[in-house]
């Protein structure tokens, strides 16, 4: 037995020497990590120390060229279009804000003043095109609502949400952002009317419009023949309790059937209710789709001056300035490295 205690003692003993041994180790090798950043740290700030007024006259020189390239440039004015696409417009939409700012960037100003109805000088003051999705989560999430409802079960689940949300380009969302810059600041308004016809007159996106509005009205002439037979129905079932509670008045028959006819009068008026939400349904849908493009903000009659830290020359390049001799400088340091090494290895 006391053999037993002793080689029971000498086993947690060990056990105890194995788990100190693993938690030495692991706070050893936090220490190290953390060694190794305060020593990346201080090597960074060495090298800022050392280069400092190497630095310090990239990154003014930068700003000065910054600067007189701002100061002789052309105040630039933004303005915004919102706009919603259906039928699956967005990307005709894109594409067409692509080909416009690629005019302007091979500066075909007569092509854009024969697509726009424009000046030659109007033409020339525009700097750019641009387009980006207004980012909303919910229309994620009631698109994949309107897939789930027109596809089978055994589908859906083999197409879940999260591979449809990975699926779920720029083009899905509904609402977008057009922006145009110009060195003008009143020639936006000119614009919209020719970005939107550039869609809405496409016979593709119109034969859409017109079978999908044919189907609504249709869909919403069904539904309101419906509401008018349930409320017949509504009636007639009215009529029939009352004429049945005049002839139980009037003798001493009790009526077992009273909640069966509850249920029944329930059911009516859920189905009144449901066929109610489906129309609303659909007028609203009829709404959102009586246009290929609906507007839901013009572009401002006069634009608003692009400024900001993100905008200005100066710091752009003094920054840029800055970013080129920090590389220069380590490329130097690594040269050097690379020198030593190759001595010492022969």
């Amino acid at each position: 037995m006391s053999n037993y205690k002793n080689e029971e003692e000498v086993d947690l003993g060990s056990l105890f020497l194995i788990i100190g041994r693993g938690f030495s180790k692991l706070f050893n090798f936090i220490g190290k990590i953390f060694t190794s950043i305060f020593y990346f740290f201080i090597e960074i700030l060495l090298f800022f120390k050392k280069n400092f007024k190497k630095l310090g006259i990239a990154f003014v020189i930068g700003a000065i060229i910054g600067l007189i390239i701002e100061l002789n440039e052309e105040d630039r004015y933004s303005s915004n279009l919102l706009v919603q696409t259906n039928f699956n417009s967005a990307r005709q939409l894109y594409s067409n804000v692509d080909f416009y700012n690629n005019l302007v960037k091979q500066k075909k100003a007569n092509v854009l003043s024969e697509i726009f109805k424009i000046s030659l000088e109007e033409a020339k003051s525009l700097k750019k095109f641009r387009v980006n999705p207004i980012i909303n989560g919910n229309d994620v999430i009631t698109t994949y609502d309107d897939l789930i409802l027109q596809i089978d079960t055994a589908t859906v689940r083999s197409y879940p949400f999260s591979e449809f949300k990975r699926t779920f380009t720029k083009y899905n969302y509904k609402v977008h952002d057009i922006e145009v810059q110009s060195s003008k600041q009143d020639v936006f308004s000119k614009l919209d009317e020719i970005i939107i016809s550039s869609i809405t007159e496409n016979k593709y996106f119109n034969k859409l419009k017109e079978l999908t509005n044919e189907n609504l009205n249709r869909t919403d002439a069904l539904l309101r023949k419906n509401l008018i037979q349930a409320d017949s129905l509504h009636k007639i079932y009215k009529r029939v309790l009352l004429e049945e509670a005049k002839v139980a008045s009037q003798g001493t028959n009790i009526d077992l059937g009273n909640s069966q006819k509850n249920n029944k009068e329930l059911e009516l008026f859920s189905t009144t209710l449901n066929i109610n939400q489906e129309l609303k349904s659909v007028s609203e849908e009829k709404t959102e789709k009586s246009e290929i493009i609906n507007v839901v903000s013009n572009f401002q009659t006069i634009g608003h001056k692009i400024q900001g830290v993100s905008q200005n020359k100066a710091f752009q390049l003094a920054l840029l300035s800055l970013s080129l001799m920090i590389f220069y400088l380590l490329l130097i340091k690594l040269n050097k490295y690379l020198e030593s090494y190759s001595r010492n290895k022969g």
